[in-house]
């Protein structure tokens, strides 16, 4: 058996709890963006890391409103919800010098979402070579720094691209 030394899951391991109902919700009440992984706050949506990152820098934007479905945003709430794709985007790229993205949103359980009651929208940054024997045959995603150092990081370059 092969063994992959990933030190930085042990602070996730050690800290897991169930979170009854919506972690979105629950995450979004809380004040502690640091340790929740939310690096932008606006005022109908957050952009929070994704605790099970399929790269470095895979963000989320989910509205503060509970909600499945994309067609029960306001006009306001989906204005918001573009312009922070747009802005994580920019950000990423800057920061982190994909060579791509995946962009989407799983509606529904059949279709993917693990969170179905709770609308989001993926940002995942890509590169050449990202999909390599790794993941496809060790079966292992790896991540090249922890969550909360990526966090801090973008937390800083989202209050810059919002002049905060």
């Amino acid at each position: 058996m092969t063994h992959l030394w990933a030190p930085w899951r042990i602070e996730y391991i050690k800290n897991a709890r169930k979170i009854e109902g919506c972690i979105f919700c629950e995450k979004s009440r809380e004040n502690d963006d640091r340790n929740n992984l939310i690096v932008y706050r606006g005022q109908y949506s957050f952009v929070i890391m994704n605790y099970y990152p399929y790269n470095n820098g895979h963000l989320m934007i989910v509205p503060f409103r509970h909600l499945g479905e994309f067609c029960a945003l306001k006009p306001d709430e989906k204005l918001e919800v573009m312009n922070l794709l747009d802005v994580s985007v920019t950000v990423l790229r800057a920061d982190m010098s994909p060579q791509g993205f995946n962009i989407g949103a799983n509606l529904g359980a059949v279709a993917g979402a693990g969170i179905v009651d709770h609308l989001h929208f993926h940002i995942v940054p890509r590169w050449n070579g990202d999909t390599n024997f790794m993941p496809v045959i060790g079966n292992t995603k790896v991540i090249s720094e922890t969550l909360i150092e990526t966090c801090e990081r973008l937390q800083e370059k989202f209050a810059k691209a919002f002049g905060k």
